[in-house]
C-alpha cells in the first residue's frame, strides 16, 4: 500500500514531534546529564512548535487508509494537551532539582506520551486507539515512578501499572468483540456495520462495555477511580500536574470520538452507563474530598467529580453538550495549572509540604500568592461570574435540554457539597492563625503560570465568549 503525500501532510504535527524527540534522545544519550536542562526545554518549545503546526496551515481529513483523522475537535484537544504538556514541563525543573533526580529522560518521556495522546485524540480506528493508548501509558507509568528512590514514587508508579494494564486490557477485549460482530475495526466499518443492523447483536453491546469501562480508567471516572487518589499523592508533585490535564483531556477528547462517533447509533445504550459513571462520579467527587487534609489528594477527588461534570456533557449527545465539554476541558486545563503551580510554591525551610493546614495565614505572607489561590478555588467552585460556573453552567443547559433532569439537578447539587472544600481553603489562607511563612519563591515558572492562571480565568469569567466560539468550532464537526 502506497501511502500519499496528503497523509504525511495532515501528520506532520506528530512526524515533527516524533524527530525532534529521537534527536534529543540522540543529543541526551552523547552529551549525558549535563544536556538537561536544554533537553527540557527544548522540548517544550518542540511541544510548543507543534501546536503551531496543527494550524499553520489547518488542515482536515484523513490519512493512512482512514486509520487518521483530523478536524476541528481533535486539532483543538490537541491543543490543549501539548499546551498543557509543555507547561508541566517547565514547572518540573526545579522541583526535580531540589529532590536531585533531574535527568534528560523526563522531558523526553512526557513528549511521547504526548505524541502517544496526540495519536489516540486522531485515532479513527480501535486499532490505532490502542496503539496511542499505550504509547501514552507506557511512559506515564515511568515518570509516575520517575524518583525512584522514594517509596511513595516507586508505589505510585506500580499501582498505576497494574490498574492500568487491567484497563488496557478490558479496552481490548471488548474491541476483539466489536470487531467480531461488526466485521472491522475501522469507525467507519463500525458505524456502518451498525445503521445496518448486522451489529446490533448483544456481542456489540458487551464489547462497548468494556471499551467505554477501559477509557473511564483513563479519565478517573467512577468506578475506575481507585488508582486516583494513591497516584497523585505518590507521584512526584509535576508528574502529578501532568496526569491532571494532558492524559485526562486526551482520554475524554477519545471517549467523545468513539461514543459520537462510531457508535452514536447506540446512544440510547450507551448513555445510561454514561449517565451513572457521571452521577457517580460527580458524588464521590464532592463527599470524598470533605475529609482530606492533603492538597494533592484533595485535587484527585477533585479532578473526578470535574469528570464527573464533562460525562454529563457527554451523556446529553447534543452538539451544545459537546460544546460545553470543550468550554469545560479548556477551563480544567487552566485552573488545574494554576493550583498545582502553587503546590510547588509550598516550600518551608526547603521541604516541599502538602497539607492544607501549612497554608494557614497565607495572605499575611504571600498576598499575591493567596489571592491567585482564591480566584482559582472560587472557579473550580463553580461560584458565580467565575469561569468555572460558566463551564458547570453550559453543561447543566445541555443536560436539561437533553432531558437529564434527575441527573443535572444531582449535578448541581454535587457542586454545592463540593464547594465546601473548596472555600475551606480559603478560609484556612485568610482567617485562620499563622502558620510558619513558606520561602519566598523567587519570580520562576511557577509563580509565573500561577499568575497567569488566574489572569486568564479572571478574563474568562467576564468574557467566556471568544473561548466558546472556539468551542463550539469543534464541535460542529461531530454534528455535520
Amino acid at each position: 500500500m502506497i501511502i500519499g503525500l496528503e497523509s504525511w501532510t495532515l501528520a506532520r504535527p506528530e512526524l515533527f514531534l516524533a524527530a525532534v524527540t529521537a534527536l534529543l534522545l540522540v543529543y541526551g544519550v552523547v552529551r549525558g546529564e549535563v544536556a538537561t536542562n536544554f533537553v527540557s526545554l527544548a522540548t517544550s518549545a518542540a511541544l510548543l512548535v507543534t501546536a503551531a503546526l496543527l494550524f499553520l496551515p489547518y488542515q482536515e481529513g484523513t490519512a493512512f487508509a482512514s486509520l487518521f483523522i483530523v478536524d476541528r475537535l481533535t486539532a483543538t484537544m490537541k491543543l490543549l494537551v501539548l499546551v498543557g504538556a509543555s507547561i508541566a514541563i517547565l514547572m518540573s525543573r526545579a522541583y526535580f532539582e531540589q529532590v536531585r533526580a533531574w535527568r534528560f529522560e523526563y522531558p523526553l518521556l512526557v513528549a511521547l506520551a504526548t505524541l502517544g495522546m496526540m495519536l489516540m485524540i486522531s485515532a479513527n480506528d480501535l486499532m490505532a486507539l490502542y496503539v496511542g493508548l499505550e504509547m501514552q501509558s507506557l511512559a506515564l507509568y515511568v515518570v509516575a515512578a520517575f524518583q525512584r528512590d522514594t517509596v511513595r514514587s516507586s508505589e505510585a508508579g506500580v499501582k498505576y501499572f497494574v490498574l492500568g494494564s487491567v484497563a488496557s486490557g478490558m479496552l481490548l477485549f471488548g474491541a476483539s468483540l466489536i470487531y467480531g460482530f461488526c466485521g472491522g475495526t475501522a469507525f467507519v466499518q463500525i458505524s456502518r456495520a451498525l445503521l445496518d443492523g448486522r451489529g446490533a447483536e448483544i456481542g456489540t453491546m458487551i464489547g462497548l462495555v468494556f471499551v467505554v469501562a477501559g477509557l473511564a480508567f483513563k479519565v478517573s471516572a467512577v468506578p475506575f477511580h481507585m488508582w486516583t487518589p494513591d497516584v497523585y499523592e505518590g507521584a512526584p508533585t509535576p508528574v502529578t500536574a501532568l496526569f491532571a490535564v494532558a492524559p485526562k483531556i486526551a482520554a475524554m477528547s477519545l471517549m467523545v470520538s468513539v461514543l459520537m462517533g462510531p457508535f452514536k447509533p447506540l446512544f440510547a445504550q450507551w448513555q445510561q452507563i454514561v449517565v451513572v459513571a457521571a452521577v457517580l462520579s460527580m458524588a464521590l467527587g464532592a463527599f470524598a474530598a470533605l475529609r482530606q487534609q492533603n492538597i494533592k489528594r484533595l485535587m484527585a477527588y477533585s479532578s473526578i467529580g470535574n469528570v464527573g461534570y464533562i460525562l454529563l456533557g457527554l451523556a446529553s449527545g447534543s452538539e451544545k453538550g459537546i460544546q460545553a465539554v470543550v468550554f469545560f476541558l479548556a477551563i480544567y486545563l487552566v485552573m488545574t495549572l494554576g493550583v498545582f503551580a502553587t503546590i510547588l510554591m509550598m516550600k518551608r525551610r526547603g521541604v516541599m509540604v502538602e497539607s492544607i493546614a501549612d497554608l494557614s495565614g497565607l495572605a499575611r505572607s504571600q498576598p499575591a500568592m493567596a489571592f491567585a489561590l482564591l480566584i482559582l478555588m472560587f472557579s473550580l467552585a463553580g461560584i458565580p461570574p467565575m469561569a468555572g460556573f460558566w463551564g458547570k453552567l453550559y453543561i447543566f443547559i445541555a443536560a436539561i435540554e437533553a432531558k437529564l433532569y434527575v441527573p443535572a439537578v444531582l449535578g448541581v447539587l454535587a457542586s454545592v457539597v463540593a464547594s465546601y472544600y473548596y472555600l475551606r481553603i480559603v478560609k484556612v489562607m485568610y482567617f485562620d492563625e499563622p502558620a510558619e511563612a513558606f520561602d519566598a519563591p523567587a519570580f520562576g515558572v511557577n509563580r509565573a503560570v500561577a499568575l497567569a492562571a488566574a489572569l486568564l480565568v479572571a478574563v474568562f469569567s467576564v468574557a467566556p465568549q471568544p473561548l466558546s466560539l472556539v468551542a463550539a468550532a469543534a464541535a460542529k464537526g461531530l454534528f455535520p
